[in-house]
This record gives C-alpha cells, structure tokens and sequence, in this order.
C-alpha cells in the first residue's frame, strides 16, 4: 500500500498539504490504494481525513501535492469515474430517489437507458426498491445513507472513496454495505473508507492508513502493524478459581479483568507458567494469546 514504486492501477496521494489559516490540516500526506485493495483510513476527528478526501474528488484543492490514477495527474474527466460518499449527505432533498440515481447517472457518463438500468439495480441492491418514488427529504436517515451509497456505485465507478460510508445503518445495512465492497475490490477497484468503527475496519481491511493532527501516524497491512506491539498478551478464563488468583502469579499483569479470568500481560511470565497457575487455581474454561486489536494499535500510535 505505501510502496516507493507506483502502480498502474493504484489511486495515489503524494505530498498533500493543505492549510486553512493557521491550521495545518494535511502535512505530506502520501498513502496508495492499489487495484482490488480495500483500506481503511482512520484518525481521530480533525485528524484530516475528510479533508484528504476532499482534495482527491476535487472538491477541494491542495497547497501543494497530487492526487494520481494509473500513474497520471488525475483531472475533472478522471473523477467522473470514481465513486465518492461524503460524511455529508450529498442528496436533492426534494428529488424522488431513482429520479436522483438516474440524474447522477447521467452525470457521470451513462446513458439514459443504462442510467436508469442501474439505478433499479442498486436501489434492490441496497434495499430501498420500495422508497424508489420518494422525496430524499421523506426518507430515515438510515435510508438516505443507503441511497447515498447507491449513488457512489449507480456509474459503475473504478475508484470508490467513501466518507463514513457505514454511518447511520443498522446490522443488515452494514452487512449489505460489506459485501458491496468487498464485490468491488474482488472486481478490482481501489476501495477507501473512513470509519470510526475500527472493528469494521479490521474485518474488512487488510491494510489501514493511520492519521493524527494532518499526519500519518502508521500505514501498512494490520497484521504487520500487531506483529510490531512489543507486549505480549494472553487471556485466560478459569471457573472456581479463588479471587484475584492471577496476583499471586510472578511476571504478570492484569490488563483487563474477566467474569472468571482476564487479559494480562506477560512481564518475566511464559505462557506455561500462566497455564500452570490457571490448572492449580481451577478448571481452565479458555487459554489463548491475544492479537492487539486495530483499537488498541490506533491508540498506541496516536498516543505517541
């Protein structure tokens, strides 16, 4: 994802720096979405996420840095074949739902017929086949974000760039949503989403872009990222063991308390002699070594 060498089918961004006043907003940006690549981007809020977005999709420019596809400058015909969620609903409030599809279609390039074609496919895909003559304004917010969506893929896109694209929907929403993407990137398109929620992100993503304070903090496939947390973490359940057990174990430290155990931290400790204890101390109900959480990497590299 961040390789020195370009891709011909990667959505690049090199160098971005972007000012508003005082405020730095984006301090060298660089990170790449390679074809069929699905990344998270993920930073606190203000962090410059939206604000990267923005310059990418042109809607706003850059002090200096690029915005490349395929390995060229990406310019106004370039951008008619990417698909964008704003944070922001970006709907005719007073425009029927497939009206909008269609309209937006066509704006991209498609014609009339084949607009209208995918507008009917992605409403049934995304659910909302049945507010088809709707107003926006009428519709849940829930259901806007999903017709927001359906207008991000109604061209056919390359390229999606998706701020926030899961905000607002219940479980089946994001279960649709998931599977639109992953289709997307199975079907070669770079995918890149905002999310805050990073569980989402670590079971859909194999590679994340970390920013903070308009700065990339950490990038790279997740696995890497937890493989370089020093700690070493275990957790153990034990049922009848007396209480606070785990204290009277050397080289240990208990991170986070269980109903019948907790997540500790190996200080001086092996995972055997955490075993051991747990088989003396009761019945063992569960014993694994724990993965950091992509939580639990963000906090660390943002708290640096």
């Amino acid at each position: 994802m961040t390789a020195a060498l370009p891709s011909k089918d990667a959505l690049e961004l090199v160098g971005l720096v972007r000012r508003f006043g005082e405020v730095v907003a984006l301090d060298d940006v660089s990170f790449r979405v390679a074809a069929g690549e699905m990344v998270g981007f993920v930073g606190p809020n203000g962090a410059g996420k939206t604000t990267a977005m923005r310059i990418a999709l042109g809607v706003l420019q850059a002090d200096a840095g690029r915005v490349r596809w395929r390995g060229r400058d990406v310019d106004a015909e370039t951008r008619r074949r990417f698909g964008y969620l704003p944070e922001e609903r970006g709907l005719y409030p007073k425009m029927r739902v497939f009206d909008q599809l269609v309209y937006l279609g066509r704006l991209h390039g498609l014609e009339r017929d084949d607009a209208r074609s995918q507008a009917d496919r992605m409403i049934e895909l995304l659910g909302v086949a049945d507010r088809a003559r709707a107003r926006a304004e009428s519709l849940s917010l829930g259901n806007q974000q999903r017709v927001q969506l359906a207008a991000a893929l109604v061209h056919r896109p390359e390229v999606l760039v998706l701020d926030e694209p899961f905000s607002g929907l219940d479980p089946v929403g994001v279960d649709v949503l998931s599977e639109i993407l992953r289709r997307q990137a199975e079907d070669g398109a770079p995918v890149v989403f905002s999310s805050h929620q990073l569980e989402l992100v670590e079971r859909l993503c194999e590679s994340v872009v970390m920013i903070d304070r308009g700065r990339i903090v950490a990038s790279g496939r997740i696995a890497d990222l937890r493989a370089r947390d020093p700690r070493r973490l275990v957790r153990v359940e034990v049922a009848g063991a007396p209480e606070r057990w785990l204290d009277r174990v050397p080289g240990v430290r208990v991170l986070e308390q269980l109903a019948e155990g907790a997540i500790v931290e190996l200080d001086g400790a092996s995972e055997s002699n955490v075993l051991d204890a747990a088989r003396a101390a009761g019945s063992v109900r569960h014993f694994s070594v724990v993965r950091p959480s992509l939580s639990e990497i963000f906090r660390r590299e943002v708290a640096r």
